[in-house]
């Protein structure tokens, strides 16, 4: 099997180890069948060839893509043209990504969608989320499932030529399908109560909601019954490993 390109964007060693460790136990991989870059630390070859890998999967981040310029640190600006400048070979080759959270704004940048914090900000914790349309990576989860989310910007309309997958109450694109094989999700397919309550602690003054509302936060995502949107990561894997 080809190694799956993993692309990480927490500049937080805590919040990208675990995310890391997820996105293997999750997807049900070995450290050496993934080529890890964290992009706070390092740069994507200028060499780096999409061919010799089964996929991209990119993580989440603190960063906003609708943020100005002045608003954005230079880490940040780095990091949103390392990701962006792979769109266009992802996309009109339609090679398999899966792009997580961050991923989803990056992607609907990319085909021109609206991302902005207008609409559809949605607080720490776990949503119900609802399939509006099959698809093969959403083969064994139900219609409805909880789910983890934490954004303050997002999507605020379907990006031409996408199918809408998953939608919640709250957030409407909640999963997307460029193609065939682009695949970008809202929430987050590899998180789990005890990984949120990791990001919990470390961003709990990074404006994601009320520090005073911490422990609440992480009580309400202990007692949440998030299982199923590990599957998705796990047939991402299946399907194009």
């Amino acid at each position: 099997m080809k190694p799956f390109l993993i692309l990480q964007l927490r500049p937080e060693i805590q919040a990208s180890d675990d995310e890391y460790q997820a996105f293997l136990r999750k997807g049900g991989l070995q450290a050496d069948q993934t080529h890890r870059i964290r992009l706070d630390q390092q740069e994507i070859p200028a060499n780096l060839d999409l061919n010799t890998y089964s996929g991209v999967i990119v993580g989440g981040g603190p960063g906003c893509v609708s943020d100005s310029p002045a608003e954005k640190s230079a880490q940040e600006a780095q990091i949103e043209a390392a990701c962006l400048g792979l769109m266009p070979e992802i996309t009109e080759r339609d090679i398999p990504f899966l792009g997580c959270c961050y991923g989803i704004g990056i992607l609907a940048h990319h085909l021109g969608a609206v991302v902005s914090k207008d609409n559809y900000f949605e607080d720490v914790g776990a949503v119900l989320c609802r399939q509006e349309a099959d698809d093969p990576l959403l083969a064994g989860l139900p219609q409805e499932f909880q789910a983890f989310v934490g954004h303050k910007e997002a999507a605020q309309h379907l990006p031409k030529n996408c199918t809408h997958l998953v939608s919640s109450p709250t957030c409407p694109m909640q999963m997307i399908r460029y193609k065939q094989n682009v695949y970008a999700t809202q929430f987050h397919p590899e998180a789990d109560s005890a990984g949120f309550e990791l990001r919990i602690r470390l961003y709990k003054d990074k404006g994601y909601f009320a520090p005073e509302d911490a422990d609440r936060l992480i009580a309400m995502c202990q007692a949440a019954d998030v299982h199923a949107p590990e599957l998705l990561l796990r047939n991402f894997v299946a399907r194009y490993g």
